[in-house]
């Protein structure tokens, strides 16, 4: 045992020491820790807003775009078609599209912006299957309708403004992403005047 006198100051500045030391070092292991909670790029550019060029797509023609991992469905609807979207309402669970499977400027007979342009979440809402566009031989399914979506699972059906027919096991209409046009001719999908959805 030292019979050397005891330095107060040295033991307060290797103490002071040791801790700086100890909370830089546990700096440098929490900034990559914590950093490897925010989504990678792959992962934020999955959740981007996605651009759809609409110019080439005739009556009857849908097309699929991936958005966050899920397909959107984008269809031109003919006027007669649009016109006649109102003649069913009596056979579909949510014809006014009150629950929120929509934005506000969504919730109408169409549940789009312009009536002859309809996009949807292309997943039942039932267990989250992918329904089958008929654009021709949906009367086969559903009587009186000429045209809608169907999913083959469990035998969900839905208009062409995607709301769902009543005694089905689909609960809800199809989801209607926010969306916003940027010209006549092209759509940009997961965002609208308000923000990213």
């Amino acid at each position: 045992m030292s019979n050397a006198p005891v330095s107060n100051g040295r033991r307060r500045f290797l103490t002071a020491t040791t801790a700086v030391v100890g909370g830089l070092g546990a700096a440098a292991v929490a900034v990559p820790f914590i950093k490897s909670w925010n989504p990678s790029a792959r992962a934020k550019a999955a959740g981007a807003p996605v651009e759809v060029d609409i110019s080439k797509l005739e009556d009857g023609q849908m097309v699929r775009v991936e958005w966050r991992g899920k397909p959107v469905w984008v269809v031109r609807r003919s006027a007669a078609l649009v016109q006649s979207l109102t003649e069913i309402d009596g056979e579909l669970r949510d014809p006014s599209s009150v629950e929120e499977q929509q934005p506000i400027y969504a919730q109408n007979a169409y549940r789009s912006i312009k009536p002859e342009i309809f996009l949807a979440v292309g997943i039942c809402t039932h267990l989250g299957c992918s329904p089958t566009y008929l654009p021709d031989s949906f009367s086969e399914q559903v009587k009186g309708v000429n045209s809608g979506f169907f999913c083959p699972c469990h035998g969900s059906k839905f208009d062409m403004a995607g709301r769902v027919f009543q005694g089905v096991p689909a609960p809800l209409n199809l989801v209607v992403p926010k969306h916003m046009y940027l010209s006549d001719t092209r759509i940009l999908v997961g965002v609208d005047e308000g923000g990213e959805a």
